[in-house]
C-alpha cells in the first residue's frame, strides 16, 4: 500500500510544482479567460433554467424535466471545476474533507452527463417508436426514479474511494492537501474499479445511443411514421452520441494528462491543461442550450424573448408537443 499512496501523491506534486511555474511564469490571461468563459455559460444556462421554469408545460413534459436536469447538473459541474481550476493555479492546499465534498460533486457531475444522454436518448425513442404508450412509460415519477438512480450510479465509485480512506486514515481529513482524484485511490483495487466503472458507464451510454438511433433512423423512414418528429428526433441523438464523444475524450485525456505531468515540460504541460479545461470541460457545458434549447421551437423564442430582458412588447406564447 506504501507503494501505491506514494505512486498516487506523485503526480499531485508534479501538478504543484508545475502550477507553481505557470503562476510565475507567466500572465494572469489564461486564468481570467477560463473564469469569464465559465462563468457566460453559466449565465446561459441559467437564463435557459429559468425559461424552462416559466411555464407549466416546460414544468410537465418528461424530455423537458431531463433537459432542465442536465442544465443543472452542467452548471454545478462548471462552478465546481471552476473552483478546482482556481485552487491549482494558486497551488491552494484545503482540508481533505471538503476536498472530498467537492471531488464527489465533480465526479458525480462529470458522469452524471453521458448517462442523462443515454435517458434523453430512451426518452426520444420511446416517443418515436411507441407512440400510443409514451404517455403511460415516460411520466413525471419515471424521470424522477431515473434521474435519482443517475446520481446514485455516478457517486458509488467515488464514495466508496472516501469511505474507504476514512476507515484506512481517518485522521487525514483534517490536514490540508492539494485537492485531485488521485490523493483518495490508495490501493490497487480502486484503480481497477474505477477504470472498471469508466469502461461499464461508456460501453453502456454507447450501446444505448446507438441502439435508439438506429431504431429512429428506421422509424424515420417507414412511410407510417410521423417523418418531422422522427426526423428531429433522428438528429437529437445524433447530436447526443457527438456529445457522447466530447465526455469520453475527458476520459481519455485524463490518462494522458497524468502521463503528461510525469513526462513532460512544465510548460507544455500546462498548455496542455489549459486546452483540456477550456475546449473539452467548459465548452461542451455549453452545447446544452445551444443543441436542445435553439433548436426547440417551443423554447427558442422564449429563451431570447429573456436574453433580451423581456425588451419585446408581446412575450412568446408557447406550444409545445
Amino acid at each position: 500500500m506504501a507503494m501505491i499512496n506514494q505512486s498516487s501523491e506523485g503526480v499531485p506534486l508534479v501538478h504543484q510544482q508545475m502550477f507553481k511555474v505557470e503562476m510565475n511564469e507567466g500572465p494572469l490571461s489564461k486564468l481570467v479567460v477560463a473564469i469569464l468563459m465559465s462563468l457566460l455559460f453559466i449565465c446561459i444556462n441559467c437564463i435557459m433554467f429559468h425559461t424552462l421554469m416559466s411555464k407549466p408545460v416546460f414544468r410537465e413534459l418528461p424530455r423537458y424535466i431531463l433537459f432542465a436536469h442536465m442544465l443543472c447538473n452542467d452548471s454545478v459541474q462548471l462552478m465546481v471545476s471552476l473552483l478546482l481550476y482556481v485552487l491549482s493555479m494558486n497551488v491552494q492546499l484545503i482540508p481533505k474533507a471538503l476536498c472530498a465534498l467537492i471531488i464527489l460533486v465533480t465526479v458525480t457531475t462529470f458522469r452524471n452527463a453521458a448517462l442523462n444522454l443515454a435517458v434523453m436518448s430512451l426518452e426520444r425513442y420511446v416517443a418515436i417508436c411507441f407512440p400510443l404508450r409514451h404517455s403511460e412509460m415516460v411520466t413525471q415519477k419515471t424521470i424522477g426514479v431515473s434521474i435519482a438512480l443517475i446520481w446514485i450510479f455516478s457517486s458509488i465509485n467515488l464514495s466508496i474511494d472516501i469511505i474507504y480512506a476514512l476507515i484506512v486514515n481517518p485522521v487525514s481529513f483534517k490536514d490540508p492537501m492539494f485537492c485531485t482524484r488521485q490523493m483518495f485511490i490508495l490501493s490497487p483495487w480502486q484503480r481497477d474499479m474505477f477504470d472498471g466503472f469508466n469502461l461499464f458507464s461508456f460501453v453502456t451510454v454507447t450501446a444505448i445511443l446507438i441502439f435508439t438511433y438506429i431504431n429512429v433512423m428506421v422509424v424515420a423512414r417507414s412511410a407510417s411514421a410521423d417523418k418531422e418528429s422522427a426526423r428531429k428526433a433522428h438528429k437529437t441523438i445524433l447530436l447526443h452520441l457527438v456529445q457522447l464523444v466530447l465526455c469520453v475524450n475527458t476520459f481519455i485525456y485524463g490518462t494522458i494528462e497524468r502521463a503528461l505531468a510525469m513526462t513532460s515540460s512544465s510548460r507544455l504541460f500546462m498548455d496542455l491543461r489549459y486546452l483540456n479545461f477550456l475546449f473539452v470541460l467548459i465548452l461542451p457545458r455549453c452545447l446544452s442550450p445551444l443543441i436542445y434549447g435553439l433548436r426547440d421551437d417551443a423554447v427558442r423564442p422564449l429563451f431570447l424573448y429573456y436574453v433580451r430582458c423581456g425588451a419585446q412588447k408581446v412575450k412568446p406564447s408557447v406550444t409545445a408537443h
